[in-house]
């Protein structure tokens, strides 16, 4: 074998000419007929007929047990070849390495060359225009030399103008031409490497390598990078990077103590938990190039409804003069179920309202949830005059909202893990899957980048958006619920958290343009603000200069947004 891969690095050939890697593949081929081979078309067309409505019940039965009999037996053969199909399996994939290796370098050489003569090709070119220019700019002041009238120095600078934008052209048309020809070059050298590796892939019969797909990936990556992109990308995280950097630096010397530590991280994951329920939720419609400006109201109707249930004792607020209540006499599992399913119930509720407008009668999100806003704050107010509902049972809010003890830090401070970064992990995980894993979830995609295409290819933009407001709703729902675990819930409760979920949204890269965005990027963004307003704060920074420091980001990721969406266009 190895005088064989010695032989074909004389002769350099490509994955496809050489006939040895051929023979492996017909080989194979022949040895997985009656096994792999086999197994994949008995399920194509176990599937096909279970599929088929035109097929008797008896017949459909038929074909479907005989194709699981020959299932049976193709795996038998497929066992009984194992041995050897591995054997050559490997061996084959041996020789192609080297064969592949060998086409690659002579690839990468051959493409070097091509760039080295493209790019010395350029300067020569360029050179040329500018000497060009700098003589027909020099026949240009001879030609007006004695004329001194403004009729002459204005065709004289119309000419100099006509010059450099023909030169500015032909600058530009060669830079144009010298970068296609490197950009092709650098496609042929990491073709070479995809064949290489596609040809391994077969050989294996569809498995992968992970050296292999690691180093394809890093190819790929190189392939396709580009720094203007990369900071356009990634430069607002890069700063915000740098600005955490600096806090960490500057917190020590200013005698506030070490900011990098587990409890403060803790304690940003926590403040984090239920602000994601939020972002989760408005992540959605702003998917589908809409936006929330209920959730604050959403937050507050959950919380107080969780606050009314979960009260020890009797309550001191009426809810349009009917109550006071008292739900102590229920077990208690019965209360918190029946605050959680309430807050769901009426937040989708009132996100279902609103997003009927938006379905059905186009109206932009911004105006029907403005309006949700506005009719929730008035009932909310005008229901519990504004009152605070108190706090909840405190064995029920240290069961869910409480910590659990890990031990002690090294400068003796207490640690403790927050529990309600359990539930804002599940709800980080369920949005993952529906955006993803879901048919409702390439459909919001599908809408959101174009509503019409969408309807054409068949999809109901009614349903998928009433859907979207529905999941922010349950989200929402959730989200107050847990609230109502932090602090005394009243009317005025999550005020202004509907400007963080949205800023979070789109600092996280989920473009204001629809269509594109993911849900690491919301998750991101909480984290971001969250860490943002608890590092202000461990430092000492006023508030309301918060709100400067918040201002200018949410300009800036937009910006960055609006620039991505231009250069698409």
């Amino acid at each position: 074998m190895a005088e064989n891969i010695e032989a074909n690095q004389v002769k350099v050939l490509s994955i496809d000419e050489d006939k040895k890697i051929k023979e492996y593949t017909t080989k194979l081929r022949k040895l997985r007929a009656d096994g792999v081979i086999k197994q994949g078309h008995l399920r194509d067309a176990m599937i096909a007929a279970r599929k088929n409505k035109l097929l008797e019940p008896a017949e459909r039965e038929k074909i479907i047990s005989d194709c699981i009999q020959g299932i049976k037996n193709a795996k038998r053969n497929a066992q009984a070849h194992k041995t050897e199909i591995d054997s050559l399996s490997k061996e084959a994939v041996a020789y192609v390495n080297g064969v592949g290796q060998a086409y690659e370098a002579k690839v990468d050489e051959e493409q070097d060359k091509v760039i080295a003569d493209a790019k010395a090709s350029y300067v020569k070119q360029v050179d040329k225009i500018r000497k060009a220019l700098d003589k027909r700019l020099a026949a240009i002041a001879n030609d007006y030399a004695n004329k001194t009238d403004s009729v002459s120095d204005a065709e004289k600078k119309s000419e100099i103008g006509i010059a450099k934008y023909e030169s500015k052209s032909a600058l530009f048309d060669s830079k144009s031409h010298f970068d296609s020809i490197v950009d092709h070059a650098k496609a042929t050298k990491n073709q070479a490497y995809i064949d290489h590796v596609q040809m391994n892939i077969s050989l294996r019969q569809g498995k992968t390598d992970f050296k292999e797909e690691m180093k394809l990936k890093w190819r790929n990556y190189r392939f396709n990078f580009k720094g203007s992109k990369f900071l356009l990308d990634n430069g607002l995280y890069i700063a915000i990077l740098i600005f955490f950097v600096v806090c960490i630096v500057i917190a020590p010397l200013q005698g506030n103590g070490n900011l990098l530590t587990l409890p403060n991280i803790f304690t940003i994951l926590e403040q984090s938990s239920t602000r994601m329920f939020y972002a989760l939720g408005v992540a959605g419609l702003i998917l589908l190039a809409g936006t929330d400006l209920s959730v604050g109201r959403m937050v507050a109707l959950g919380a107080v409804v969780t606050g009314l249930i979960l009260h020890p004792g009797k309550n001191i607020v009426t809810m349009f003069n009917m109550g006071p209540w008292d739900f102590t006499s229920m077990p208690m599992f019965s209360r918190v179920l029946m605050a959680l399913v309430l807050s769901i119930v009426l937040c989708s509720l009132f996100s279902a309202f609103a997003g009927f407008f938006a379905a059905k009668l186009k109206m932009h999100p911004f105006i029907c949830t403005l309006g949700t806003q506005l009719i929730i704050y008035g009932l909310l107010f005008f229901g519990t005059s504004g009152t605070p509902v108190g706090s909840i049972d405190s064995g029920i809010k240290d069961l869910i909202g409480g910590r659990w003890i890990l031990g002690m830090t090294g400068s003796g401070e207490m640690l403790t893990f927050p529990k309600l970064i359990i539930p804002a992990v599940a709800a980080i995980v369920v949005a993952w899957f529906i955006w993803n894993k879901t048919v409702f979830g390439k459909n919001m995609y599908a809408v959101g980048g174009n509503s019409e295409a969408a309807a054409v290819s068949g999809i109901s933009v009614f349903w998928t958006t009433m859907g979207v407001f529905i999941m922010a709703g349950v989200f929402y729902g959730c989200g107050s619920f847990l609230e109502a675990f932090r602090a005394n819930a009243s009317a005025g409760t999550g005020q202004g958290f509907e400007l963080d979920a949205i800023a979070a949204c789109v600092v996280g890269g989920i473009s204001f343009n629809g269509g594109i965005g993911k849900i690491k990027g919301a998750v991101i963004g909480v984290l971001i603000f969250t860490g943002l307003t608890y590092c202000l704060t461990f430092l000492g920074i006023d508030t309301n200069l918060q709100f400067v420091f918040k201002g200018f980001i949410i300009l800036a990721a937009v910006s960055l947004d609006s620039v991505k969406y231009l250069k698409k266009k």
